[in-house]
């Protein structure tokens, strides 16, 4: 198709649609991605020459994603609940305030460390899910802690979920691992510290800033280092993990230590508080983890989880204006091997656990987590059907290509790795997820980096950092973590401010990879 400003305006106005009822109209996600989804299907069938066969593969493809992503929804929605009725969340809340009485160290501790640990093993929303409420317990508003554990992560989705982000844009670019590692983890690291900075800022304002700046410098470095020599050395896989890990044992020590100066006095335990409650309270989480790792490293555990898998094969479609997209499998799922299946095993143990020790009061208790899990996520189900249904038809019409085409080609090789790292966000927007950013605009970048004489690792590392950053800000992400903290049908003030937010460490991304590329 012919690239001109009206059809780069029409590709690009299902994303605006949703963009001004959300944040402009103040919609909530089911309404306003309802409404993008329409304005998709009707261009996909009209403008962008598509027909009724292709639009039913596209959705019969979305709905497979969605049912990928809503696994996670539910779940998630279920371990919480399992922890807040047992009265985990608000107990761990108040031990962390007896840790430090910093406010911003208390968020940087949950909503920048922990939050990335669980990145590093679990995948598309379940940091935000399972930490917004530990957020909500500690005393924050439902719209800041929504926020918090965001942009506390965005650094780590890249190399976290075992790496498939950076596994995705190696096989899109036929490129080695090796070659693109180091620029990826350099700039990534350097997003880390303003993932950082800006949880402290949400948490405590300027001054909570400026006073966890040591903090910042002293564990960023150790997260950003350590993915960093990790992922140089081949285990991409466990980059975000391993970084995430090293700033937990580096942050638990500082906060602990004279250096930290910012903690006030720390309270003693109550006897309701004792350490022995918190171990039990904190059970649940370690839990999780332990199972995330099990699952997804040790191999012969792996095979016999994903024994059970869900695949529909799709056939090829292309559209009158020679659009085409090649027969393939659409998202394949296992049922018994899923991030929203270790959240649910995770779940049910931390509920018999919780159950013996006497943590449930109501004798209905699991009659009533369910009905609290029904009633969050009916509309964050609505929205993400719509919002991924969306997305599918602007990647088999064209629409994304086209938009990226006209971006890349707008600006010269002087500005062009300015832009770079945005193209990536908005692949990650529209798509929710940064491996498929990678996927769909992967090849461009590096094409284009390779017709502009640019170096094409940095340039698509600046793709794959803007993509990590920018898939904490697409509103399907934003859905799950409002549906837990009890937004839901509220999500377009978080967006707003989200927005707002989440493109400052785009932004420093940009600079810096422009930056790496003068001096490369």
């Amino acid at each position: 198709m012919e690239l001109n400003l009206g059809n780069w305006l029409l590709a690009l106005s299902p994303v605006l649609t949703v963009l001004v009822l959300m944040v402009g109209v103040g919609w909530g996600g089911s309404r306003a991605g309802s409404a993008g989804f329409l304005v998709a299907l009707a261009l996909s069938l009209t403008a962008f020459g598509g027909d009724a066969n292709l639009a039913l593969v596209a959705i019969g493809k979305s709905m497979l994603l969605a049912i990928d992503v809503l696994y996670i929804v539910w779940m998630a929605l279920f371990f919480y609940n399992v922890t807040n009725e047992a009265g985990a969340v608000s107990l761990i809340g108040r031990n962390l305030q007896r840790l430090t009485a910093d406010r911003a160290a208390q968020s940087l501790l949950i909503s920048w460390i922990f939050v990335s640990l669980i990145q590093g093993v679990g995948g598309f929303g379940v940091p935000i899910a399972v930490v917004a409420p530990l957020l909500v317990g500690l005393g924050y508003t439902a719209t800041q802690s929504v926020i918090m554990a965001s942009l506390g992560h965005g650094w780590a989705v890249t190399f976290g979920s075992l790496g498939t982000s950076f596994v995705a844009l190696t096989a899109v670019t036929g490129l080695p691992g090796e070659a693109l590692a180091h620029d990826a983890a350099l700039i990534l690291g350097f997003a880390c510290l303003i993932s950082g900075a800006l949880v402290a800022y949400v948490s405590a304002g300027l001054m909570g800033f400026l006073r966890s700046i040591p903090m910042l410098l002293v564990v960023g470095a150790a997260m950003g280092l350590t993915q960093w020599w990790i992922a140089t050395n081949g285990i991409w896989t466990l980059g975000a993990t391993s970084g995430a890990l090293a700033g937990a044992l580096v942050g638990v020590i500082y906060v602990l230590s004279p250096l930290h100066q910012g903690g006030g006095q720390r309270e003693n335990a109550t006897k309701d508080d004792s350490g022995r409650s918190l171990v039990l309270a904190l059970a649940a989480y370690v839990i999780l983890l332990l199972l995330a790792f099990s699952v997804n490293l040790i191999e012969p555990l792996e095979r016999l989880m994903d024994g059970v898998m869900i695949r529909l094969e799709f056939p090829a479609v292309a559209t009158a204006l020679g659009w085409a997209v090649p027969a393939e499998t659409g998202r394949a799922i296992s049922v018994f091997g899923h991030a929203g299946a270790i959240l649910f095993y995770a779940g049910l143990v931390a509920f018999l656990l919780y159950r013996a020790a006497g943590s449930f009061e109501s004798p209905r208790v699991w009659r009533d987590i369910w009905s609290k899990v029904r009633i969050s996520a009916l509309k964050s189900t609505i929205s993400i059907l719509a919002l991924v249904a969306m997305a599918s038809l602007m990647t088999h019409t064209g629409m994304t290509q086209i938009i990226a085409r006209g971006i890349s080609e707008t600006f010269d090789a002087d500005i062009y790795p300015l832009f770079a790292p945005f193209i990536g966000t908005l692949g990650a927007f529209m798509t929710g997820s940064n491996a498929n950013s990678n996927v769909v605009f992967g090849a461009l970048q590096q094409e284009t980096a390779t017709l502009l004489a640019l170096s094409v690792p940095i340039i698509l590392a600046g793709q794959t950092a803007g993509a990590s950053l920018g898939s904490v800000l697409a509103p399907a992400k934003i859905i799950v973590g409002c549906s837990t903290v009890g937004l839901g049908g509220q999500e377009g003030p978080v967006i707003r401010r989200m927005l707002l937010l989440g493109l400052i460490p785009v932004l420093f991304v940009a600079l810096f990879t422009f930056a790496r590329l003068v001096n490369a």
